[in-house]
């Protein structure tokens, strides 16, 4: 049942505010004397890490590299079912936003780990590589402006048994991408029980209502193995965080009475039957061997909204490049409609509009189809698949007799694929398609693997046996472009009379677009870990890659712990790492709309090695190479657990997308038999992706658990606080001040969580408090200029508190109400008005906050869940 009624909505608001306050000013709660059992059995047991090291698995406090746990009941405890955010507030270093009008990136978010694209964290599914996502962040907010990372949002929390973080560089052990670290999510392996929730929810201005169904249950494999299942089924309706333009406003008051109100809608994108199947298998087959096989299947729908286009001043639509009304001759004769001067504040009232335009069957403006201006709707279906299988055990004799190997080959596929709804091509002038509906392609990214590893124990007369790992791993890594249906990328007859090519917001792929481009890797490594003595522990690793397209990489990696007392220990690291491009940044091309200025204009993306590209200094992209140095200590007392590390990482010739950067006469003439109809591009934009900068990130991680008995009950008390600094070095040719403000201070250098969890035997609770530090706020990829407008200011620093009270009704059934930013702290807002008088860059783009901000601009959002556990 949706929670649509305003009282149970503000009984539940009061609940949780009392709940919350009542933690920091009573100390009078009532509660039993013990815990559930479940509680009693998690409490005592040790978080072990498999991740991080290729010896035994490793206790955190252990690690000589830090590691967090997030087990899937921690990671349940959120108004959010999405993982990002579940992440996000339990790993204060990992962050992630809502992107709004970014195209495919407000389907498939980017992520930061310690302040570094998406791409520079390494996600691994039961320690193996997982594929990336088919989506390119063309509108990355700076930090991740162009990254491909994978898309963990498709992973269910219901199917984890826990998510291990590494924050080291880690790409010595693991390859590419792991330069700010490396997260493994582990698949729950029971054999029997199971659980069974549904969740319903929505955000305090009454939209966003969310359902999410999801279910786990662990079978037998024969009487020797297991087979765990989990499903997750969600919706989620849009949200609007929107004022109504003043340039529509104008356009009604003028009298054009097709203008919507509000003219777009600025917000969360609409979900539509987001389903997700996981699946785990082990079976052992005896004499110490053991076959495992995992995989998913996930397929959803989005849909969200773009910038309206004001039919008095859209350039390539409505207008030319002197705002005259934009005229096309159907019957390619120019001359014979000539632009109209707009000079009304609505031109369909002109009367050279009506006599040349409105009846006049050959001329042609696109007033006529949509009076009042139009906003596209984007559409994307993301399916994603993968598959895993392998065998392990023990060799029982010859030279590697003890030995333990891991056999295994997966493939991982994801698909995305995009349709435009209320939109035009307008160089098709009146022949559009009946229902303005463009289906715009496909990218597909796919990616297949087979890795070999092998650990053997050899007494070398130390304190303990060195443990001595090597493998070799084949990888093969494709990006393909399909193209969409002809409309959506033709060139029509209004294109050489001032009309642009191709469906408006996203432009379709062309069949020269179309085509596979693979890369094919070898790798080699060797690890070896050890304690010389007692209390040193000591590590290495050393990793050679060869490349099919730009050669071979050689990194290493030195660990080491030492323990001063028993409570307490110091660790350290040094690494060296690289992230190779990926096939889809060195391939990549899209067309997209872009906000330039206040203005949208038309941007397109080609591959660094295209004519056009190269003709602006596009050259082959090489891997980001990085160095990362880290020193910490732990220390554990009893029921008290703190560590606390510092991290340096420096990372050369970061890949990342170019500024927009406009075609002039100069670059027409030079690709004249290089580039068909170079005439198209001029006055346009293009980006592609270049190494152009260097990076220095510095940092500082604390975490602190403690547990007690506190009013009757298991308490447990967690801080996690980061500090992250980052600067921009030789900043090249295409990045621009602008970039590099946001790339330093586009998130906020300080972040931490403060959690106090309760546990009675009928009750559970825990209030959550967040802080985020102040930032650099802007809105989309409008520049720094110190306008009028006010694109972008200092962000204030927030505090946001989490809430949730379950009640367990029987030993199976548990019922829960909680919220999210439960005050409902406001975002940073935009600027309402300019220091000039007129209208500020909340009315220009028709939304109320910045959508660079480190929470959820929507605020509070609450829900109810039923769980029953078998």
């Amino acid at each position: 049942m949706k929670l649509k009624n305003n009282m149970l909505q503000q009984a539940v608001k009061f609940a949780l505010a009392t709940t919350t306050a009542g933690l920091f000013v009573s100390g009078s709660v009532v509660a039993a004397d013990e815990s559930t059992e479940e509680t009693k059995v998690n409490k005592n047991v040790e978080k072990i890490a498999v991740v991080g090291t290729r010896s035994a698995p490793r206790s955190i406090g252990d690690s000589p590299v830090p590691i967090d746990i997030v087990s899937g009941d921690e990671l349940s405890k959120n108004g959010s079912t999405d993982m990002l955010d579940m992440l996000q507030a339990s790993v204060p270093s990992f962050n992630v936003r809502q992107q709004p009008i970014s195209d495919a990136a407000s389907f498939i978010r980017p992520v930061n780990l310690r302040g570094l694209s998406s791409d520079s964290t390494l996600i691994l599914l039961n320690g193996k590589r997982r594929h990336r996502a088919s989506v390119i962040a063309f509108q990355g907010g700076g930090v991740n402006d162009g990254a491909q990372g994978p898309d963990i949002s498709v992973i269910p929390s219901v199917a984890m048994k826990q998510v291990e973080v590494l924050r080291d560089g880690a790409a010595a052990q693991y390859g590419s991408d792991a330069i700010a670290g490396v997260m493994n999510f582990v698949l729950k392996d029971a054999s029997e029980g199971g659980s069974f929730s549904v969740r319903q929810g929505e955000y305090y201005e009454g939209d966003g209502d969310q359902t999410v169904i999801d279910g786990n249950v662990g079978l037998p494999f024969t009487d020797e193995g297991f087979a765990n299942l989990s499903f997750q089924y969600k919706t989620a309706d849009a949200t609007s965080r929107t004022l109504q333009r003043p340039d529509a406003a104008a356009l009604i008051t003028a009298g054009n009475t097709s203008v919507n109100d509000p003219a777009q809608t600025w917000g969360n994108p609409e979900i539509d039957d987001d389903l997700t199947l996981f699946a785990n298998v082990g079976l052992d087959l005896g004499d110490g061997k053991s076959f495992y096989m995992f995989g998913n299947y996930s397929d959803r729908t989005a849909t969200g909204g773009y910038y309206y286009r004001n039919p008095q001043n859209r350039g390539g639509v409505y207008t030319d490049a002197d705002g005259n009304l934009l005229v096309g001759a159907m019957d390619g004769n120019s001359d014979a409609c000539p632009n109209i001067p707009i000079t009304s504040g609505n031109v369909l009232t002109q009367q050279d509009y009506i006599d040349n335009v409105a009846n006049n069957d050959n001329c042609w403006a696109f007033n006529e189809l949509f009076p009042g201006g139009y906003t596209p709707l984007f559409t994307g279906e993301i399916n994603d698949t993968s598959l895993t299988m392998g065998t392990k055990g023990e060799f029982k004799d010859g030279f590697l007799d003890g030995a333990y190997y891991d056999f295994s080959g997966s493939v991982g596929r994801n698909k995305s694929t995009y349709t435009l709804v209320n939109t035009v091509n307008p160089s098709l002038g009146a022949n559009q398609p009946a229902d303005n509906s463009f289906e715009a392609g496909s990218y597909i990214q796919l990616e297949k693997a087979f890795n070999l590893d092998i650990s053997k124990a050899y007494d070398v007369g130390l304190d303990e046996m060195l443990n001595v790992a090597f493998g070799a791993e084949w990888r093969q890594e494709s990006f393909e472009i399909i193209s969409g249906e002809q409309v959506s990328w033709q060139q029509g007859p209004l294109a050489e009379q001032g009309f642009s090519v191709g469906s408006h917001g996203f432009a379709g792929f062309s069949p020269e677009s179309q085509g596979i481009s693979k890369r094919q890797s070898i790798a080699a490594y060797l690890d070896v870990e050890t304690y010389l003595t007692e209390d040193f522990l000591v590590g290495a690793a050393l990793r050679y890659e060869d490349f099919s397209t730009f050669g071979d990489t050689l990194n290493y990696k030195v660990t080491a712990q030492y323990s001063i007392t028993d409570e307490f220990s110091l660790r350290a690291s040094h690494s060296t790492g690289f992230r190779a491009p990926t096939v889809g940044q060195a391939n990549v091309v899209n067309t997209q709309t872009s906000l330039v200025n206040g203005e949208l204009i038309q941007s397109a993306t080609y591959p660094p090695t295209h004519p056009v590209s190269a003709q602006k200094g596009g050259v082959e992209l090489t891997p980001e190479e990085s160095k990362s140095f880290a020193i910490g200590g732990v220390y554990q007392s009893g029921d008290f657990f703190l560590t606390v590390d510092l991290y340096d990482i420096k990372v050369e010739d970061r890949i990342a997308q170019t500024d927009k950067l406009f075609i002039d006469q100069n670059d027409v003439n030079a690709l004249q038999g290089q580039y068909p109809n170079p005439e198209l591009l001029l006055g346009g934009s293009i980006t592609f992706f270049a190494n152009d900068f260097d990076t220095h990130t510095q940092g500082a991680d604390v975490v602190a658990n403690y547990t007690m008995e506190l009013f009757g009950g298991d308490t447990k008390l967690s801080l996690a606080y980061n500090y992250n600094s980052t600067e921009v070095d030789n900043a090249g040719l295409y990045t621009s001040d602008f970039k590099v403000k946001r790339l330093e201070q586009g998130i906020p250098e300080h972040r931490a969580t403060f959690t106090f969890a309760q546990d009675w035997e009928t009750f559970s609770m825990f209030v959550r408090t967040n802080y985020f530090g102040e930032y650099f706020a802007t809105h989309a990829d409008e520049p720094d200029i110190g306008d009028t407008y006010g694109w972008s200011k200092t962000g204030s620093s927030a505090v946001t508190f989490d809430a949730e009270l379950s009640y367990y009704a029987t030993d199976a059934i548990t019922l829960s109400i909680g919220a999210n930013n439960i005050f409902d702290t406001e975002a940073e807002k935009l600027q309402e008005v300019s220091s000039d008088g007129s209208y500020g860059s909340r009315a220009i783009v028709g939304g109320k906050y910045y959508e660079s901000g480190p929470f959820d601009y929507n605020g509070g959002f609450y829900y109810i869940k039923a769980s029953y556990k078998f």
